[in-house]
């Protein structure tokens, strides 16, 4: 357990760094944006090219693996949003809680800590998972949260927004590319292929930093606006079920699916189990606010999630790696 401690403790020191420095006005509210926009469109995009064109093609075209994990991904959302309606919470709200439940922060904690802890190879099953979160279980929520009239367009118009996001998001497009790489042979002119790497081996520090910054400015935009507090049980079994339930429903989902003959190796199986452990994606609550859900009670599911994944996740790993 030691040995996974050491592994992961940096990580989330780094969450913990940004999220201190929002807090204590080191950094300013208005610089967060600009972090953002260097992780999303410069470092990560580079990360996840380099990691798609050094992954063998086969991996990234997995597609038992990207089929267990839309299948849990639609058992959590479905689950969630049943369990969360009530008078309180609507089809909004419940949708992108179920969206925080089913969507881990994988691009930017999961695959710098994967590849970490288990070397290079995981880095094609962590892609898989990225690619079925970003274009369908995204997706699916928004259109879901248009099912209590909160849009007079409805969920067809909700749904064609979400996909020209997935559109211009350039991280399904870095993946992609690295793929094509993958598959061709395709190696960038030397320079390029250095400038290319020097922003990928810095989108892991700053998108961790980064996360901390957005967890402390959503508590504080909240506190700003004096709004009543949310009730625990609108949040909390959220958090329980993004860090213990979805890695446990993985687990059996792909175990079945191995039993069933599928072509799913173990360390394939492995990989999504700890991506599912993951705390969830930080992003889901800019999503919440342009769509107008509560973005108090997502920025705290986030916000717990990401501070017990530092021992539920560590557990994780030593349990099964």
């Amino acid at each position: 357990m030691l040995s996974v401690l050491l592994v992961t403790l940096p990580f989330f020191a780094l969450v913990l760094c940004g999220y201190l420095a929002a807090r204590r006005g080191m950094l300013p509210l208005l610089a967060i944006p600009g972090l953002n926009s260097f992780v999303l469109y410069f470092a990560l995009p580079c990360m996840l090219y380099r990691f798609g064109a050094s992954t063998p093609i086969a991996q990234l075209l997995d597609a038992t693996t990207g089929l267990t994990w839309l299948l849990c991904a639609l058992l959590s959302v479905g689950f969630v949003v049943a369990a969360s309606l009530n008078q309180r919470v609507g089809w909004n709200d419940a949708s992108f809680g179920a969206l925080v439940a089913a969507f881990p922060n994988t691009g930017f904690m999961g695959v710098p800590l994967l590849v970490a802890l288990l070397g290079q190879r995981a880095a094609g099953p962590v892609i898989v998972t990225i690619l079925v979160d970003m274009v369908i279980t995204t997706s699916l929520c928004i259109a879901l949260s248009r099912l209590d009239g909160a849009d007079k367009h409805g969920s067809a118009t909700a749904m064609k927004n979400a996909l020209r996001g997935v559109l211009v998001n350039p991280l399904p497009w870095a993946i992609v590319l690295g793929g094509v790489a993958s598959a061709s042979g395709f190696a960038l002119p030397g320079p390029l292929q250095n400038t290319m790497g020097l922003l990928a081996d810095a989108a892991s520090p700053v998108a961790l930093f980064t996360i901390g910054a957005v967890l402390a400015r959503s508590q504080m935009l909240q506190a700003q606006a004096h709004e009543a507090p949310t009730p625990l049980a609108d949040y909390l079994p959220v958090a329980v079920f993004k860090l213990l339930v979805h890695p446990l429903l993985v687990l059996l989902v792909g175990a079945l699916m191995i039993r069933l003959g599928m072509p799913l190796d173990k360390f394939s199986l492995t990989v999504m189990v700890l991506v599912a452990a993951l705390p969830s994606a930080s992003n889901v609550s800019l999503l919440a606010e342009r769509f107008g859900a509560d973005t108090g009670r997502v920025a705290r599911i986030i916000l717990m999630s990401t501070a017990a994944a530092f021992l539920t996740f560590s557990g994780a790993v030593a349990l099964l790696v």
